[in-house]
């Protein structure tokens, strides 16, 4: 009974993370075309706001996951390679909130059209990770 409660809560905190790491790059794209001094402080908090709320969600995540393992076991190599997509996904997280730094500084780091493939990187994660979990192939 405790598997399933804990694998419901880990997917229900995976969600949550990527609600915001789908809705992040976004804001990002919009502060990067952004010319004026209140839009882009507006943004700035809004993505402050949204960094740090999603954040909660993903130790929550990686901590759930790691004890459904431990429930499990390390079985098979696809949970291995699960695990290093997670991984680059928190690397992911964090160069957010690198880049969420930079905004706060002279100019924007990058395009908006940089940003706008950059808003895809988790997308290419989550499918690859769902196919892992589904099919586990190896």
């Amino acid at each position: 009974m405790g598997y399933f409660w804990l694998k419901t809560f880990h997917i229900v905190f995976l969600v949550s993370w990527y609600a915001g790491l789908f809705y992040l790059p976004r804001l990002f794209v919009h502060h990067a075309m952004s010319e004026d001094a209140a839009t882009r402080e507006r943004l700035e908090i809004m993505e402050r706001k949204l960094f740090w709320f999603i954040t909660p969600w993903a130790v929550l995540t990686v901590v759930l996951g790691l004890l459904l393992s431990m429930y499990t076991g390390w079985g098979g190599g696809w949970l291995h390679l699960k695990t290093s997509l997670v991984v680059l996904l928190l690397l992911f997280h964090f160069w957010c909130w690198r880049l969420m730094r930079e905004f706060r500084g002279p100019g924007n780091p990058h395009s908006h059209v940089w940003f706008r493939w950059f808003n895809e990187f988790p997308l290419l994660i989550l499918v690859a990770a769902v196919y892992l979990v589904v099919f586990k192939p190896f």
